[in-house]
């Protein structure tokens, strides 16, 4: 159930990609096609009679307002898939009745099929050109095959009402140039292959389009689907061992190799546990844990450490492996801090928790351990030893939390105060150790 879950949301966050990017192409085509209506009706006024200005700007009008009207319904509650159809279906309908209808051919008194002469079909382009911006094969297609079909349309109802037509046929074999020229440039020289050959060429190139960006949308599935199954490994695996560990395991291949670094630990567990244990039981103290180790784990991931181990009701953090950080023993000071902040300020499943806290920087081995096929990222070494006795040491102090000299020396702060000189095994005479405050 869990596997068809995450299908399902795999999929579910695959199309919805895929509609974001589809708003977002439609906007920019929107945005574009009205800097190319604003320039188009710049040339018309510019090289056509005064007398016809009316006309440009009505008509300009009407496609700047459906492009407006389409840019306010995408990604709004009114959107459906249908929709970016029907607009651009609409502007495909506008252009071809302007090519059915041209006025100059009234005006002039010329037969209507001369306006196919006037290289009006190069503004069909410009559609599809809006379609591309969709990233969607389908209205890619739908473009070409309708407006192929519709150049065809106000070709055909032209061509109806003709009493006199010629066709390339008409030629004769061997004319000279005055009779190829001469049906060449007879107003009543309707050329249907030659129409038939622009169609062709629209909707091949449509289709050529939309074999493109089916090609462009698959990789790019393929992409987000390796995406979301890494995310949602990540989050299975991230529930076993460190988030961020799983995500270095992940890119790895599985493979994460030991290190030993300069470090700086984060151990602190929680005061009178035992007593707590008793008073609530067991049910009741899992989830007071699994309510602290979450507020925690938040903190610490947030400071760019990481979990490494949960013993018992203690805790044991990493700044600066796996994941290198140079300001390490400052972001583990001011996260130790934000614990105790954490700690004193809610509850927990019910519970005020008490919480002790040793910090310590210093060499550490850290790496993949395990056998039977199961391992374990761990961190060892004296590093690691010191901060737990610190953390225990609190308890004899009267303190909550306590920090080592080497991580103090690292630190450029103010609010760390002295407590004791002690005496620290393997490191040989008195040692000082500070808390905060």
């Amino acid at each position: 159930m869990r596997l068809n879950a995450t299908a399902r949301d795999m999929t579910d966050d695959i199309q919805a990609t895929f509609t974001r990017a589809e708003q977002v192409g439609l906007r920019l085509a929107i945005k574009g096609r009205l800097v190319a209506i604003v320039l188009l009706e710049a040339w018309l006024l510019l090289s056509r009679s005064p007398d016809r200005a009316p006309e440009f700007l009505a008509a300009g009008a009407v496609f700047a307002a459906l492009g407006g009207l389409h840019y306010v319904i995408i990604g709004s509650r009114f959107d459906r898939p249908w929709v970016k159809y029907v607009f651009i279906t609409i502007d495909i309908v506008l252009l071809s009745a302007a090519v059915a209808h041209a006025p100059l051919v009234d005006e002039l008194q010329l037969p209507g099929i001369v306006v196919f002469r006037f290289n009006l079909f190069p503004y069909y382009f410009l559609i599809i050109a809006v379609a591309a911006f969709s990233f969607s094969p389908g209205m890619v297609l739908w473009a070409g095959v309708f407006g192929g079909a519709s150049w065809l349309a106000a070709f055909a109802w032209i061509v109806s009402g003709m009493e006199r037509t010629l066709e390339w046929t008409d030629i004769p074999v061997g004319a000279s140039s005055a009779e190829y020229l001469a049906v060449l440039l007879d107003p009543d020289f309707i050329a249907t292959g030659s129409r038939i050959q622009e169609s062709l060429v629209f909707v091949t190139v449509a289709m050529l389009l939309a074999v493109v960006m089916a090609r462009a949308r698959r990789t790019v599935r393929l992409h987000v689907e390796a995406d979301a199954e890494r995310r949602s490994i990540s989050e299975i695996f991230g529930q076993y061992v460190p988030r961020a560990v799983a995500d270095l395991v992940i890119t790895d291949r599985g493979s994460l190799a030991p290190v030993e670094r300069t470090a700086t630990i984060v151990f602190f567990d929680i005061a009178g546990f035992t007593q707590l244990t008793e008073r609530l039981g067991p049910t009741r103290t899992v989830e007071v844990l699994n309510e602290f180790f979450d507020a925690v784990t938040r903190i610490i991931g947030d400071h760019n450490g990481v979990v490494t181990q949960f013993q018992g009701d203690a805790v044991l953090a990493t700044f600066n492996v796996p994941l290198t950080d140079k300001d390490h023993a400052g972001k583990a000071v001011t996260c130790a801090s934000e614990i105790l902040k954490c700690a004193d300020s809610r509850t927990f499943g019910g519970s005020q928790l008490a919480v002790r806290i040793g910090v310590n920087t210093g060499s550490v081995v850290a790496g993949n351990v395990g056998g039977g096929g199961r391992q374990n990222y761990t961190v060892h070494g004296d590093a690691v030893n010191l901060a737990a006795r610190l953390e225990a040491m609190n308890k004899d102090l009267g303190t909550r939390v306590l920090i080592s000299e080497t991580t103090e020396t690292l630190l450029d702060r103010g609010d760390l105060t002295k407590v004791a000189d002690v005496e620290v095994r393997g490191l040989g005479g008195m040692r000082p150790v500070f808390t905060l405050g």
